[in-house]
Formats: structure tokens, C-alpha cells, sequence
């Protein structure tokens, strides 16, 4: 009896010491994380309150996860009336590189993430909280992240609204989402894009779903 209470201890102490060892790991590598996509989006279609609310929706949830980085800015572009240059996201993240929840570099520089060797796909796409969100064949698709951007990262000059009005929209309108997990309906460019793949089919949380997205957005440390 003595002995087997001897042997279960000795098995059990150093699986539970593995496990703290392996929850100290995750936590260390949520802690150093520059990159996410959101979990949740704002709740209110695509309107974030514009860039600032964008913004604290990422550092709000970036804190909520245990990151120490506090600098976070959403991908997103805006444009201005007239035509004129708005922002352009890939001027708002800073130099990189970047990584996951999980420590995996998604991107060494700006050039490289908005190049064909940039590593975001349906795995490494993860959420603040280090998990992964659904795509095309599963039973929700959220794929749809809200950028507002052409491919190189900049303010679309596409014409009309691609931004759901400079992200305060929740109604009529349209914006540019890029597809985290790399799949669409047709094996095309555009489809295969993480941040311009088309225009949503309106601004509100439930013309948002209906093409795969939940109003989701991308975060980055402007490092």
C-alpha cells in the first residue's frame, strides 16, 4: 500500500511540476507578444471608433492577455475626403519584427510582411489569448479581418467607401477585409490575401457575419 502511494507520488509531482513549467512557458511567450488577431471584435460592425478606438480595443485586450507591450495599433487604413492620402496601415505598426501568443515570428520587417514569405496563415494567425480562429469549411467562419488596406498596406484608392467611413460606420458601406486563414471562394490572389481580399457587404455586425467575418482586426506593437 506504502508503495504504491510511493510510486503514484513520484509520478504525479513531476507531472504536475512539467505542467506549471509548460503554463510558465505560455505565459512568458504571451508576455513578449507583438502580434495578434482579436478574439472579439468592438460589437458594433465595423465601427471602432475610429483609429484610437481601434487602437484601444488592441491594447485593452493585449493588457487583458498578460502582454507586457503596451504601444498597440490596429492594420488598418483610413482615406480622406477628396481623395487625399489617409493612413496607411503598414505606417502605423512600426519596423517588426513580430510574433504570436505563442512565440512563432509571423514577420521580420515591414517589407517582409507585406511580401509572399510573411508566415500569417490559419496557424500562426492566433488571438491574444494564443488560440485559433475558425476559416472557410469550419462551422463558423470568422476569416474576415477588417483592414481597410490594398495589398501593400496602404490606403485603398479603389474609390467609394472602404474603410465603413473611416472605421465609425455600423450601417451602410463597405471596407476592405483581408482573410487570416489564406482561403476564399475562388484560388485567386486576392482570396489567398491575409489583408485585401475584398469588400464587406456592409458595415453592421450582421452584414459583417454574413460574408465570414465577426469584425475582427489585426494588432501589431508599433516596436
Amino acid at each position: 500500500m506504502s508503495f504504491s502511494r510511493i510510486s503514484a507520488a513520484n509520478i504525479f509531482i513531476p507531472m504536475v511540476l512539467a505542467a506549471a513549467g509548460m503554463a510558465s512557458t505560455a505565459q512568458a511567450q504571451q508576455a513578449s507578444m507583438t502580434f495578434f488577431v482579436t478574439s472579439v471584435g468592438k460589437g458594433n460592425g465595423a465601427d471602432l471608433g475610429g483609429l484610437d478606438g481601434a487602437d484601444a480595443h488592441c491594447a485593452a485586450l493585449a493588457k487583458a492577455a498578460g502582454a507586457k507591450a503596451t504601444n498597440w495599433h490596429a492594420y488598418l487604413s483610413t482615406t480622406l475626403p477628396g481623395g487625399d492620402a489617409g493612413a496607411d496601415a503598414r505606417s502605423r505598426i512600426g519596423k517588426g519584427p513580430w510574433q504570436n501568443a505563442k512565440g512563432v515570428v509571423v514577420a521580420k520587417s515591414v517589407s517582409d510582411l507585406h511580401s509572399e514569405h510573411n508566415n500569417i496563415n490559419k496557424q500562426t494567425a492566433l488571438t491574444e489569448k494564443g488560440e485559433g480562429l475558425s476559416g472557410r469549411g469550419d462551422p463558423v467562419n470568422v476569416h474576415d479581418i477588417l483592414t481597410g488596406s490594398d495589398p501593400d498596406g496602404r490606403f485603398s484608392t479603389a474609390g467609394g467607401d472602404t474603410t465603413c467611413g473611416n472605421w465609425t460606420k455600423s450601417g451602410e458601406g463597405s471596407a476592405i477585409v483581408g482573410h487570416h486563414d489564406l482561403q476564399g471562394l475562388k484560388e485567386t490572389r486576392h482570396m489567398k490575401s491575409w489583408n485585401s481580399s475584398h469588400g464587406s457587404r456592409g458595415c453592421s455586425q450582421d452584414q459583417l457575419k454574413a460574408s465570414g467575418g465577426a469584425g475582427l482586426l489585426y494588432c501589431f506593437v508599433a516596436n
